[in-house]
């Protein structure tokens, strides 16, 4: 999962690693050029006699030469006290490539500019004119300083969603919305496998009533992991439909509602009105945003769309699995300001993962 950008990351460190182990060979080098002897200087006659044909060159050039010589005995002292302690100062030139290099791989990552630009910008404060051994701690500094980057865009908006299912009162009314053919209905029906493992009771509803053999589709899932679906014929209302699954649930303690809606796009009104009207008559304690990891760019640009025109409170992402780019992984979070919340990474009812920022930031830097 994300192995392209794993992969572009290590470049980034093998980049600043490198720079900076050329930098610490030229401060060697310069600082035993410093040391050399200087040449002799003029004999005491000659800048007598210099100075008396011309007073003011001479008075400049010695002014010069003082200057020059504090100027040198400064640098050389810096360099000669850096150097004993096996230490060398990152300056923002000795980032300038690997930074653009690491900007180009996010970028090709689907990672969105301006989370790019904003994990580009982290890693400068962290590590600019900051002072750095000259051995492995350079490496161990360099990504420390790209996790702390990752995991401050990832982990926006987080919440602890089990505590908060938890805690809820009950029924807990989940609905699922987001473009056709994302996985929506296996997701859900992967969560009730989920919260009957967390020892929650769960009743599928189907708010897809446009969809030719949506019902069946879905039916198909509540068999075969025996759950109740509650459904209205085709072309029903959608809020009807939820409403009714509440009552039920509400009538026979059962925990949580897992409401299926019509796949749309933002722009669809009259679909986007019948979510909003789900709003009115449920009053969903949860929207979560569906989309396929896959779709990158897309995904996230969708999910920005979508929370500004049905705020969602999270995000699952489907086929994480066989996403080698992570670009939405990390940006939708930081785009919308709602969590990612969980992950498909396979066919299974089984294969659905918390989302775990740090663990996802351990991952991408080959930390597990």
């Amino acid at each position: 999962m994300f192995d392209s950008l794993k992969d572009k990351l290590g470049s980034f460190r093998k980049d600043v690693e490198e720079t900076t182990e050329e930098k610490a060979e030229e401060a060697e080098a310069d600082a035993d050029a410093d040391a050399e002897p200087e040449a002799q200087p003029e004999t005491t006659a000659d800048a007598e006699a210099q100075a008396a044909a011309d007073p003011e060159t001479a008075e400049s050039e010695e002014s010069s030469d003082d200057e020059s010589d504090a100027s040198s005995g400064r640098s050389f002292a810096q360099k000669a006290k850096s150097f004993a302690k096996g230490e060398i100062v990152i300056e923002e030139q000795d980032l300038e490539d690997p930074l653009w290099e690491l900007e180009m791989a996010l970028l090709e990552s689907d990672v969105e500019m301006n989370v790019a630009n904003e994990i580009l910008e982290n890693i400068r404060e962290d590590l600019v004119g900051a002072t750095r051994s000259f051995s492995s701690e350079t490496a161990d500094v360099v990504e420390q300083a790209l996790h702390d980057s990752l995991l401050k865009v990832i982990s926006v908006g987080q919440f602890d969603f089990d505590q908060r299912i938890r805690e809820a009162d009950k029924p807990v009314t989940i609905i699922f919305t987001g473009v056709n053919g994302v996985g929506k209905t296996t997701t859900i029906a992967k969560l009730s496998k989920y919260f009957e493992k967390q020892g929650l009771s769960a009743v599928l509803a189907n708010g897809d009533t446009y969809r030719a053999g949506a019902n069946e589709q879905i039916q198909e899932h509540a068999d075969n992991l025996d759950k109740k679906l509650i459904s209205h014929e085709q072309g029903g209302d959608p809020a009807a439909v939820i409403y009714d699954a509440v009552e039920f649930a509400d009538s026979n303690d059962i925990d949580v509602v897992l409401g299926d809606t019509a796949g749309r796009l933002h722009t669809d009104e009259g679909l986007m009105d019948q979510l909003e009207k789900i709003g009115r008559v449920v009053d969903p304690d949860m929207t979560l945003f569906v989309d396929e990891a896959v779709a990158g760019q897309d995904a996230v640009q969708r999910a920005k769309q979508f929370n500004e025109a049905a705020e969602i409170d999270g995000a699952v992402l489907t086929k994480a699995d066989a996403d080698s780019q992570g670009g939405a992984a990390i940006s939708i979070a930081h785009v919308t300001g709602k969590p990612i919340l969980f992950l498909g990474v396979g066919q299974g009812y089984d294969h659905i993962e918390k989302f775990e920022p740090e663990e996802l930031v351990e991952s991408l830097l080959g930390e597990e």
